[in-house]
C-alpha cells in the first residue's frame, strides 16, 4: 500500500547493483530493496546488475551529454541504456572501496548523461564501520553534475557481514526506513515526471 500519496500511478524504478567484484554482497542488498519497493506499491521495479553489462573504461571522444541518442555505446550496453532511459527513479546500491564507489558504477554513469537528468536517485550503501557513507558522498556530487535529484533519506548498512542473515537485515526498524526512502523517491518521481512532461528540462 502506498502511504501518504493520493496519486495511484506507478512509476518505473530501476535498482542498480553497483559492484561487480567477485563475492560481492550487492545482489543480496538489491534483491531486498527491490522486494521492499514492490511491497511499497508505488513502483514497477527492475533490477540492473552491472556485472551483466559490457562496461569498457575507454569512452569515445564525444561526450554523451552532447551526442544524446547517437552516442556510440557497445551493443552489450543496450539493455542498461534502455532501462535507465525508461526509469522515473533510481536506487543505487553501492559498497565503499577505498573511501569511494566502484569503478563499474563510475563507468555506467560516464557512458550516460541524459538518462539521469531531472530524475530522483536514492542510495543504499553497505560496508565496514562507515557503511559506505563515503561512497554516497562522492555519488551525490556526481549526480548533481548530471542534473539528477538525490533524495535525503537512504539506507546505510555498517558491518553488513554481521547485520544481515538469510538475505535480510536484522534490525527490525529497517523496513520502516526503507518505506521513508521510497515515499520520498516516489514523491520526487511523480513531481519530476510531471514537470518533464510539461516543460523540457533546460540542461
Amino acid at each position: 500500500m502506498v502511504s501518504g500519496m493520493e496519486n495511484t500511478q506507478k512509476h518505473k524504478l530501476v535498482v542498480v547493483v553497483g559492484s561487480v567484484r567477485e563475492g560481492r554482497f550487492g545482489p543480496v542488498v538489491a534483491s531486498w530493496v527491490a522486494e521492499q519497493a514492490r511491497v511499497h506499491g508505488g513502483f514497477e521495479v527492475e533490477t540492473v546488475d552491472l556485472a551483466d553489462v559490457d562496461l569498457p573504461l575507454a569512452l569515445p571522444a564525444e561526450s554523451p551529454r552532447s551526442a544524446g541518442a547517437s552516442y556510440p555505446r557497445p551493443a552489450g550496453m543496450a539493455p542498461l541504456t534502455a532501462a535507465l532511459e525508461s526509469a522515473d527513479a533510481f536506487v543505487v546500491v553501492t559498497p565503499e572501496y577505498n573511501h569511494s564507489y566502484p569503478a563499474s558504477l563510475k563507468a555506467a554513469v560516464d557512458w550516460h548523461f541524459t538518462q539521469w537528468t531531472a530524475k530522483p536517485v536514492a542510495f543504499v550503501s553497505y560496508g565496514g564501520v562507515a557503511g559506505g557513507r563515503h561512497a554516497v558522498q562522492h555519488l551525490e556530487n556526481v549526480f548533481a553534475e548530471l542534473h539528477a535529484v538525490t533524495v535525503r533519506d537512504g539506507l546505510v548498512f555498517p558491518s553488513y557481514f554481521t547485520a544481515w542473515r538469510d538475505g535480510r537485515p536484522l534490525d527490525p526498524e529497517t523496513p520502516g526506513h526503507a518505506r521513508t526512502m521510497l515515499d520520498q523517491l516516489r514523491w520526487w518521481a511523480h513531481a519530476l515526471r510531471s514537470a518533464r512532461d510539461a516543460v523540457p528540462y533546460p540542461a
